[in-house]
């Protein structure tokens, strides 16, 4: 049994533990309240971005649009947005897990694919497989990322899928859908409209006119509803790893005061083994004195 001096110390270290960690969960409890705010205030526009693009698919006037171009896939653009620290639970990991499959996924299909990350963990799962073809990197992006931080990722990718290097853009993130549940997933944002199913979609008048042209509409309004697809998957990868990140630090919590709990009942255990010992001794000397 260890020593009551050792268990003290490791009960002392415990409670210095226990003190981050509750700190730690409680910052990642306030930023996931305004992250909450913030995804959930976006997400009605971002809902009506998606099936407005997805009309707009289906009219006959788009068809020659670069952002809304229908190709066969064999070569595809993944943007994996992670977090840029860790002590987040499963947050990156299960990102990484998806990504990981994606990847296999393309080889087995005989698909190329390239990579943006967003993240510094993203970033370093990324750089461990071989041969991939990395894009950009972006890290520390605060958590509503201005019009620069988002539009030079969306930009790359824009770049990319008009040029005809990849023939679709898919986003990796994990979807916010409560403080509790979180989801890793893939969603398509080029071409325009692709992502969202038939059955989500209400449909557009084929006569309809656009003003002053269907190409200057198009020019103005489907770069701006793709960022909102991306600016929403940065809010819900945000909220979400606040939300597992406040889960993780709160479990760790809870174990460090059950661990000091145990430690404690050991450390009496053992203070109450010393001290009868002293009085065994003490009684053993008494009687070799009266012998």
């Amino acid at each position: 049994m260890p020593s009551t001096q050792a268990l003290k110390g490791r009960i002392r270290s415990v409670k210095s533990t226990k003190q981050i960690t509750k700190a730690m969960q409680l910052v990642a409890a306030s930023k996931m309240r305004r992250a909450q705010e913030a995804t959930k205030a976006s997400a009605p526009y971002t809902a009506a971005a998606r099936e407005l693009l997805a009309n707009l698919s289906r009219h006959t006037s788009v068809k020659g649009h670069p952002l809304f171009t229908q190709r066969a896939v064999k070569n595809r653009l993944l943007v994996v947005i992670a977090s840029d620290k860790g002590l987040a639970g499963a947050f990156n990991s299960n990102l990484t897990r998806l990504y990981a499959n994606e990847l296999i996924a393309d080889d087995k299909s005989g698909v190329k694919n390239t990579t943006i990350t967003v993240g510094r963990k993203a970033a370093h799962f990324v750089a461990r497989i071989k041969d991939t073809d990395v894009r950009g990197s972006y890290q520390d992006l605060p958590d509503h990322p201005d019009g620069s931080e988002l539009y030079a990722i969306l930009d790359t990718a824009r770049d990319l899928f008009t040029s005809g290097e990849v023939d679709a853009v898919d986003i990796i993130y994990t979807e916010y859908i409560s403080s509790v549940v979180q989801r890793a997933t893939v969603q398509r944002v080029l071409p325009a409209g692709d992502g969202v199913l038939e059955s989500d979609a209400s449909p557009t008048p084929q006569d309809a006119t656009y003003e002053p042209s269907a190409e200057e509409v198009l020019d103005g309004v489907a770069y701006r509803l793709v960022s909102a697809q991306l600016y929403q998957a940065l809010l819900d990868s945000r909220a979400s790893e606040y939300s597992m990140r406040m889960m993780a630090m709160k479990n760790a919590t809870d174990n460090a005061t059950d661990l000091i709990d145990d430690l404690t009942l050991e450390m009496n255990k053992a203070r109450q083994s010393a001290i009868t010992q002293e009085l065994a001794e003490i009684s053993g000397g008494v009687e070799a004195m009266h012998e």
